[in-house]
């Protein structure tokens, strides 16, 4: 039963995924799963393998067409190109490639090779380097099911001409694209059309073999004497009919801007296998054409559509109650007595007090187990009823992930609100890096290390979780580090949680803590991924320099960090930036920290990376990274001595007074705890 179930999904999400790609007139034509090697659906080559997908088809910054990206590290290191077509507008190019990508991973599901495309784009993946490499095989190969009526030798001739054209000027693109379309007129007063494209990482040398093989070797085997044709190679693909496939101002444009027009009927099919060069050698058993002819299987899609929707609505009513039955029961099952968290804190002793925040003290304890724990004991008059302490309880208790510190469990008695974490035993990342003794422990492969579990906590928080969270106040006390020095994001009290299409918001009603808010937000109440992404910056540049970003004196000026790491990076003068006691550190990582620093904390919201591009440029040297532009300077703008801050209850109202002299110093934080105080 449980064979047949899963089945059942399986084939219900292809039919899905095959219903929107005839929607969209995506034609799906060919794919291949190599047998070189598989992975397990819980491996890290599977996880690094979504990572990588997920970032080629939701990038919208490149509009060339061309994606290259890489992530994780050998064995488990995944290697992605996705190509559109030359005349394909951006957006088109992106649902494409999300198609592909769908697909492709539910055709070849344990495969750790594999590739396919439509009309309009390619995508391959390896666990093998494939940039700027040229690969042959496997070809896929179709062909117009009409022959040439008459003339053939002179037909013949004006295709060689018209595609020796293509391949040349094709071949003589640049990094960005490598992509020829033109005509000539063919006998019986037909055109004749052509297409020629390579991946643009390729040589000119390497682009030109590729095409030129593959129109004298591949294109005559397959298409001779046919009205069209193709071949798609990894590395490279051609294409001839005698109607106009491609976007008719593509030749004349120097970037395409315009959706192509839709496909005539295809009318071309998949030669004879024994013709097929795809179909030879140890990849032949899991290659697939597979084409789609409109008038045959329009009725035969409905019908599929028609049983989805049947499949996804048919038990409407059911599906809600038990979510909330299994809501409620987790809720429940979190919940402890507070005479137990009474005794394991020792009647919250002063002993066994953390620190303290604007949302309560936090006491370590120890339950009759043996496990030892962290309480936060929230004040009383936060004004937060049952029900919505219950619903932030539940909201903490699912995210789950490696890099955030995990919810044990709450105490709900009368006016007694606690949440239980687990115990940090190393505290919070300030005490290290602040620390002139304590930094020395932190050498920079774990400050490196830091860094990108730092950046993959807040990925999941934006991105890959069932809700996406806004953390707004990520900063080094909120950074607790384990027995191991792991570090894990805390601190959950001022987030927010957006829908996951939503991508900004704003409020009259700041929390945070100033230094890392974002300019936007600090001014304008308007937060967002990339005002988390700001905190991330600042973050950054903190661990590496071991400053806090607050007004320090460099000489006789009084300096924020952001400032001194700007002027500094204009200089060409990183190592003023660097902590002293990290000179036995990676210049070239360091380096490149503070690059990917700087880019986070700029000014402009819309040039800032999101943190799954963070995630990327930490770990693809691959990726060339852009300039960074000036970013947000406070301290030394004036701006910063009457600044108020409105929490979002009594409780949580801030104030800046430093014209006054008065600081803020950062509490004891071994567990979770919010600041509520600017620095």
């Amino acid at each position: 039963m449980a064979m047949v179930s899963s089945r059942l999904v399986f084939l219900f999400s292809i039919c899905i995924l095959i219903s929107q790609a005839f929607a969209q007139q995506r034609y799906f034509l060919y794919y291949n799963c190599s047998d070189n090697g598989n992975y397990t659906s819980n491996s890290t080559y599977k996880a690094n393998l979504n990572r990588v997908l997920y970032s080629l088809s939701s990038n919208t910054e490149i509009d060339y067409g061309f994606y290259n990206f890489s992530y994780g590290k050998s064995p488990d290191q995944v290697y992605s190109i996705g190509l559109c077509r030359g005349d394909v507008n951006p957006d088109i190019c992106l649902s494409c490639l999300k198609n592909a990508t769908n697909l492709l991973t539910l055709l070849c599901p344990t495969q750790k090779e594999a590739i396919g495309g439509f009309d309009y784009c390619l995508l391959r993946y390896s666990f093998r380097d494939i940039f700027g490499i040229m690969v042959g095989s496997p070809a896929f190969v179709m062909r117009n099911v009409d022959n040439v009526s008459s003339n053939y030798e002179q037909f013949r001739q004006d295709l060689t001409t018209l595609l020796g054209s293509q391949i040349s000027q094709a071949a003589a693109g640049g990094s960005l694209r490598k992509f020829a379309v033109g005509n000539t007129t063919a006998p019986d007063s037909q055109t004749l059309y052509s297409l020629a494209q390579c991946t643009p990482d390729l040589s000119v040398q390497d682009c030109r073999d590729c095409l030129n093989r593959t129109a004298t070797e591949l294109l005559p085997n397959c298409c001779d004497g046919r009205q069209g044709g193709r071949v798609v190679r990894p590395s490279c693909n051609l294409r001839y009919e005698i109607y106009l496939f491609y976007n008719a101002t593509a030749d004349k444009a120097s970037s395409p801007s315009l959706s192509p027009p839709p496909p005539p009927v295809p009318s071309v099919s998949p030669p004879a296998s024994n013709n097929t060069p795809a179909a030879k050698g140890k990849e032949s058993n899991k290659s697939r054409i597979v084409i789609i002819v409109v008038p045959i299987i329009s009725f035969v899609v409905l019908i599929i559509i028609s049983f989805c929707i049947f499949l996804r609505v048919r038990k409407p009513r059911e599906k809600p109650q038990s979510e909330s039955v299994d809501e409620i029961r987790s809720v429940e099952s979190l919940q402890l007595g507070f005479g137990t968290i009474k005794v394991a804190t020792d009647d919250f002793s002063d002993a066994n007090k953390l620190g303290q925040g604007g949302f309560g003290v936090v006491y370590k304890g120890k339950l009759s187990d043996g496990q030892v724990i962290a309480v936060k004991r929230l004040s009383k008059n936060l004004g937060q009823g049952d029900l919505e302490f219950k619903n932030e309880v539940l909201l903490v208790a699912k995210l789950q992930h490696r890099n955030l510190v995990r919810l044990l469990g709450f105490c709900l008695e009368g006016i007694e609100r606690l949440l239980i974490y687990e115990f940090m035993p190393n505290g919070s990342l300030d005490h290290f890096i602040f620390d002139p003794i304590k930094r020395a422990k932190l050498d920079w492969a774990r400050r490196y290390k830091i860094i990108g579990d730092i950046a993959r906590g807040l990925l999941y928080l934006h991105e890959d979780s069932r809700l996406r969270i806004i953390h707004r106040d990520l900063k080094a006390s909120n950074i607790l580090l384990d027995s191991e020095m792991n570090p894990k994001i805390s601190d959950f009290g001022m987030a927010r949680l957006f829908e996951l299409d939503q991508s900004a918001d704003n409020t009259s009603r700041i929390v945070g803590t100033y230094g890392y808010m974002a300019p936007e937000y600090a001014m304008h109440g308007q937060f967002s991924v990339k005002s988390d992404v700001f905190s991330f910056g600042v973050l950054v540049l903190e661990i590496i320099s071991g400053k806090k970003n607050s007004s320090f004196r460099n000489g006789e000026n009084m300096e924020d960090l952001l400032s001194y790491a700007w002027k500094n990076w204009k200089q060409g003068i990183i190592s003023n930036l660097v902590d002293p006691t990290l000179k036995a550190g990676s210049t070239t990582e360091i380096m490149r920290c503070i690059h990917i620093g700087l880019l986070c904390v700029q000014d402009n919201v819309a040039v800032r990376p999101t943190i799954a591009s963070v995630v990327l440029m930490l770990n693809s040297y691959s990726i060339t990274l852009p300039i960074p532009l000036e970013p947000a300077f406070f301290m030394n703008s004036g701006i910063e001595s009457n600044i108020h801050l409105q929490g979002e209850n009594d409780s949580r109202v801030m104030e800046s007074n430093q014209s006054k002299g008065s600081s803020v110093q950062a509490s004891i934080n071994e567990a979770s705890i919010t600041e509520l105080s600017p620095r």
